[in-house]
């Protein structure tokens, strides 16, 4: 049988939308709501023993009333899964559903062949058989030729192997369980061509796929377009989707003729394939491939937990080696400095031959490297192509072939960019494996001359070739172990380098704190003292007989004397915000603003006020400090409405852009905002104390409060209709809070 195929074409064809499917089971498509037929697969009169007009009005054949009736509950729960069984002019078919936006698929496929040996019982034995092997099994390919043993023994098919794909998506044969029948692939590596890209995304989304015969003729579909919007139908998530010609003829050149696969997925990502194969043409039974897709998610779950278990113990001993570098590095007084310190720990972290740091003009190495010149080469390259903070390669000559004279000690690179403002570097070395490696066929011979076009290659004889340029492949637990540890550096820069910032920070605005400090006290706190000074002497005057004005005097001077008590305590609580520690935690923002409001009730009396509070999410901060900043707030807006008969307050808040957003207004006397500058000042008022109490220290209090908790205070006003003010303040996950 020649076929003309296309192998150009291969990585392009719509394998989704085939038109067709293979013959060994019909497709009808209903619509999801009326459970009339949509389309159907041209075998469908044939293989289901239905005229034309029965399958127009499938809905009413008798034999499909029970079918019909589990459809309809099956779509009101919306399961996921729809497996029954229904018999047609005393045929048996197992059916399968699948929603899709062109309408509802279904699968049926005839199970006459079923046999008393294909139960559940008798699969139970083989199983356990598995389990047992798998926990007695200390590696991944056992597990995985346990796994091909069984799935053998289950489906009876000539040859079951485990195919594991490498980053770049060539496949290895790391297991295999055969009758003799076929020739063994055991340790074969197949190129990424074999299975293109659109394919590896379909063994994502089904597990299990079988081709019963490579000779088949595709039954095409009818209407070939779907009723619904026009377009071929998608046939991605239906199992007896017609396959490529090319993959067919691959089939045939192999030398099998028919074909099961069950994916296997770690962590929902394609990590390789369970492929059986048949010399002949060879029909599974759907409860052996039930079983078969059993066995590929124990697999599956098996393969993740061995791996999680080694990045694990990885990640673990890189933490260790992590920790005594960042201690040297801390305690030298630059990088390099610590490079020189721990040579060998240097090296270990990532398990490389030798190490590097390229800080400007300089470079300190460790262990074997190229030479200082190839160094900077290097940084140069990565530089220039802006490949981001990390840059990993398995093979730097064969991204970069100028460097392939030092391949032999510079094969493998990692590099870690520690500066936005210069080329500096830090790296890992890796030297060149040359081995050899065993391909199932020539890789090169992907495309071969056939009558009527590319058609795939026909050999698949063991095929060895020599392998240079590469060094062991950078594993998963290394690359993230290099991620952390660039991170743990450029703190370590920028914390030295923020020291002296923080300190120059601190001393200006303490030297602005002493000034505005030293301005009140010889302004603000002056008058007080002089009342205290004034009225105590006219009270000595009078300390014969105190009248009704000696009384008089004497009141003042104790409303004086409480006055520059305040403005002490308020300052003293100003100067507090600046030294005291924060202890942060999530804060319930609205259980916060019940309390405060509470807590202010008693000014509240004989007032008419309308709170207007929406929904207020959680905050992380001082939760003391915070109480601070909503009490000052809310106290203002009560103190500023009060000469309004009916006065609103509005709390709001919300989530954006990162940071959490709260916002407190009033419809009190609000301000000028020409003097908006002098809003959060020390003792900075905006009105009067004779209309308006206070210390003028309040607003000061909580913008420090908010600066300290890294965050931002803001107002706005209309003279005479009300103010409102806004702060805000980082966003934390509940990761990060935990």
């Amino acid at each position: 049988m020649t076929t003309s195929v296309d192998l150009d074409g291969c990585a392009s064809e719509p394998i989704r939308i085939p038109g067709g499917i293979q013959p060994h089971g019909a497709l009808l498509v209903l619509d999801p709501v009326t459970l009339t037929l949509l389309q159907r697969s041209a075998n469908a009169e044939a293989l289901l023993g239905l005229s034309t007009d029965s399958l127009q009005q499938i809905n009413q054949v008798a034999a499909f009333k029970p079918l019909v009736a589990k459809l309809k509950t099956w779509l009101d729960r919306q399961e996921r899964e729809f497996l029954h069984a229904v018999e047609l002019d005393g045929a048996c078919f197992q059916v399968s559903a699948h929603r899709t936006e062109q309408g509802l698929l279904l699968e049926l496929e005839s199970t006459d062949e079923d046999d008393g040996a294909d139960s559940i019982d008798a699969y139970y034995p083989v199983l356990r058989r598995l389990f047992d092997r798998i926990e007695t099994s200390d590696s991944v390919p056992a597990i995985a030729a346990a796994a091909a043993e069984v799935m053998r023994t289950i489906t009876r098919f000539n040859r079951v192997l485990v195919y594991q794909f490498d980053s770049q998506w060539n496949g290895a044969v790391i297991a295999e369980d055969g009758d003799g029948t076929l020739p063994s692939y055991l340790d074969l590596r197949f190129p990424a061509s074999d299975i293109p890209a659109q394919a590896r995304a379909l063994y994502a989304v089904n597990r299990l796929r079988i081709i019963p015969d490579a000779n088949y003729t595709p039954a095409p579909l009818t209407p070939a377009l779907s009723p619904i919007d026009g377009a071929p139908l998608d046939l991605s998530s239906a199992a007896l989707r017609s396959v490529s010609p090319v993959h067919l003829q691959y089939m045939r050149n192999m030398g099998t003729l028919a074909s099961m696969s069950v994916s296997i997925l770690v962590d929902g990502k394609l990590w390789g394939l369970v492929s059986c194969h048949n010399a002949e043409p060879k029909r599974v039974t759907p409860r052996a491939r039930t079983a078969c897709d059993f066995v590929g998610q124990v697999l599956s779950l098996q393969i993740g937990s061995r791996e999680r278990q080694v990045f694990a113990a990885d990640r673990l001993a890189q933490k260790r080696i992590e920790a005594q570098l960042l201690t040297r590095i801390s305690a030298a007084p630059d990088i390099g400095s610590g490079l020189r310190l721990a040579p060998e720990a240097w090296c270990g972290l990532l398990n490389a031959d030798g190490a590097a740091i390229i800080a400007q003009e300089s470079i300190r190495t460790t262990g074997d490297t190229p030479p200082p010149e190839q160094i900077r080469a290097i940084a140069a390259a990565i530089e220039a192509a802006q490949v981001g903070p990390v840059f990993v390669t398995d093979s730097l000559a064969r991204k970069w072939p100028e460097f392939e004279p030092i391949a032999d000690i510079a094969s493998g690179v990692v590099a870690l960019s520690i500066s936005k403002l210069h080329p500096s570097y830090l790296m890992w070395f890796r030297r060149e494996i040359v081995r050899t490696v065993t391909w199932g066929g020539d890789p090169r011979d992907g495309k071969r001359p056939g009558t009527f076009g590319l058609e795939p290659r026909a050999s698949f004889a063991a095929w060895k070739e020599q392998v240079r340029m590469e060094s062991r492949a950078w594993s998963a637990s290394e690359i993230e172990t290099a991620e952390d540890f660039r991170n743990a550096i450029l703190n370590l820069v920028l914390r030295r380098a923020e020291e002296l910032a923080a300190i120059t920070e601190q001393l200006t605005r303490t030297n602005a704190e002493l000034e505005a400090f030293s301005y009140s006290v010889s302004h603000d706190l002056r008058a007080p003292f002089r009342h205290i000074a004034g009225y105590a002497e006219l009270l000595r005057t009078n300390a014969k007989a105190l009248d009704d004005k000696s009384t008089h005097y004497l009141q003042s001077i104790t409303e004086a004397t409480l006055s520059a008590g305040r403005l002490v305590d308020d300052l003293l609580a100003f100067s507090n915000v600046g030294r005291a520690s924060l202890s942060f935690s999530g804060v319930d923002t609205a259980k916060l603003v019940r309390e405060v409001r509470q807590a202010l009730s008693p000014d509240l009396e004989g007032r008419d006020i309308e709170w207007r509070v929406g929904t207020l999410p959680p905050a992380w901060g001082d939760a003391s400090l915070l109480r601070q900043v909503w009490m000052n707030l809310l106290d203002n807006a009560i103190k500023y409405t009060r000469k309004q008969a009916c006065a609103v307050i509005t709390i709001s808040g919300e989530v954006k852009d990162g940071e959490t957003r709260f916002t407190v207004s009033d419809n009190g006397v609000g301000f000028d905002t020409t003097y908006l500058n002098k809003l959060f000042g020390v003792f900075q008022r905006l009105h009067r104390v004779e209309e308006f109490e206070g210390t003028g220290i309040g607003l000061a209090l909580c913008k420090r409060i908010i600066e300290r908790h890294d965050g931002w205070i803001a107002a706005d006003s209309t003279l005479g209709e009300g103010a409102t003010f806004s702060f805000g303040l980082p966003q934390y996950t509940e990761t990060k809070l935990g």
